[in-house]
């Protein structure tokens, strides 16, 4: 698995962010991070299994796998049913995410 799969993190892996203030404690920093963000920080559980599939199909199509965890709470929280989500993915995503998908169900078959 990668070290990280944000694309920026090759860019600035080796800067010293040690002495960095909390951008909380940046009022510049906390504005834009309010204005734009949109998003909450927050700690939650959730069974290894389900992280391991998330963490798999985000390695097999190069994705985020909590920007794919967030995107199924945000279609559950719309009321979607996991079929229909499923449903709906595969129409609109391409070919790639397919094959991904039962590339995935055969790693965790194989375990």
């Amino acid at each position: 698995m990668k070290t990280s799969s944000d694309k920026m993190y090759d860019k600035f892996k080796e800067y010293d962010f040690s002495d960095a203030k909390p951008v909380a404690e940046t009022p510049p920093l906390a504005k834009l991070q309010k204005e734009i963000g949109g998003k909450s920080r927050i700690t939650i559980r959730v069974d290894n299994e389900v992280l391991a599939i998330f963490k798999a199909r985000a390695e097999i199509v190069g994705g985020n796998y909590q920007a794919m965890m967030n995107d199924a709470l945000k279609q559950f929280a719309q009321g979607l049913k996991l079929t229909d989500a499923e449903r709906e993915t595969i129409h609109e995503a391409p070919e790639s995410y397919t094959k991904a998908s039962s590339a995935v169900r055969k790693k965790l078959r194989a375990r």
